[in-house]
């Protein structure tokens, strides 16, 4: 059986790994004033637009998934005819629309698949799987690898689809923000108010950063550091006890708001890396995305893995 892995934009993945394991990228596009760019996980393209426009503008940047329609037409024109069952993993329902547009256009996927695949010469059926991954940005690419490893081995359909589904429900993710003005004028952008004035105002004035979990579907902040470069060793040093302690799946991920040589720079970073390659566990590092950076700002770097110990510290 032909299985297809499909993410959207915002699953922090190095373009790389995409690539060379035919994941579909369902593209967001992200606006700040006339600049539009179509976020597709392209490296160059994402640092020149974050250059141009994010760091002055970002905040006030409108970010579009795919309509129910364009989903049904990508599946449509293409994935019905190229995979025979296909994983569609995204983005937490509560922090997006892409989930809930996926969901809709899979009924009208699924009803009319039978032409289009008779047309290319098959009549075998089409089956596809939207799954909420319950988290965002690096907490994505935990389903996405594991989907494909195992797909890789063989595994049946309903196989992966239990295990992808529990993956979603113990991948921990964990970011840090660099600036927090940003932050809370983005939030109000938004609409949300999470993110007060003062808390920003003393944040920055003290120098302290919280760090904010993604699990389960839900992002609240579960500590604060004094000092950005202290917060990162703090969360890449939690990441090592978990590796040394045992994940469900030999896979961390990583992502920062801008050059990747910049995170390599990050105190208790490299200790992360030598960690994980004594234990076994793949690392896979990228640029955060586009839509990841205007919502949170440049310079925030994120951490995940799925574990069955989701506290901080």
């Amino acid at each position: 059986m032909r299985i297809g892995i499909v993410v959207d934009s915002a699953c922090d993945l190095p373009a790389s790994f995409i690539s060379e394991h035919g994941i579909v990228v369902m593209p967001i596009t992200v606006r700040i004033g006339n600049a539009v760019l179509e976020d597709r996980r392209d490296e160059k393209a994402t640092l020149a637009f974050l250059h141009a426009h994010v760091a002055e503008r970002g905040h006030e940047a409108e970010t579009t998934p795919l309509s129910v329609e364009q989903i049904r037409d990508l599946f449509l024109q293409r994935l019905v005819i190229d995979y025979d069952h296909v994983f569609c993993l995204t983005i937490s329902r509560l922090r997006s629309q892409i989930h809930d547009n996926a969901l809709q256009a899979s009924y009208a996927i699924l009803n009319e698949y039978k032409p289009v695949r008779q047309a290319a010469g098959i009549t075998t059926p089409f089956a596809l799987r939207v799954i909420d991954s319950l988290n965002l940005f690096v907490g994505q690419a935990i389903t996405a690898v594991e989907a494909v490893r195992m797909r890789a081995a063989g595994a049946g359909v309903a196989q992966m689809r239990a295990r992808l589904e529990e993956m979603a429900q113990h991948t921990c993710g964990f970011m840090i923000p660099r600036d927090l003005y940003y932050l809370r004028n983005r939030a109000r952008t938004k609409g949300d108010r999470s993110v007060g004035l003062l808390s920003a105002a003393l944040g920055s004035a003290l120098d302290i950063k919280p760090v904010i979990r993604a699990w389960r579907g839900t992002t609240e902040p579960v500590g604060r550091v004094k000092g950005f470069e202290a917060a990162t060793e703090k969360m890449f040093e939690m990441a090592c006890q978990r590796v040394r302690s045992g994940l469900l799946t030999p896979t961390v991920s990583v992502c920062y708001g801008g050059d990747l040589a910049e995170l390599h720079g990050l105190p208790g970073y490299a200790r992360l890396l030598d960690t994980c390659l004594d234990h076994g566990v793949e690392v896979f590092e990228s640029m955060m995305s586009l839509t990841g950076m205007v919502n949170v700002g440049k310079g925030a770097v994120a951490v995940a893995y799925a574990s069955t110990d989701a506290s901080f510290g």
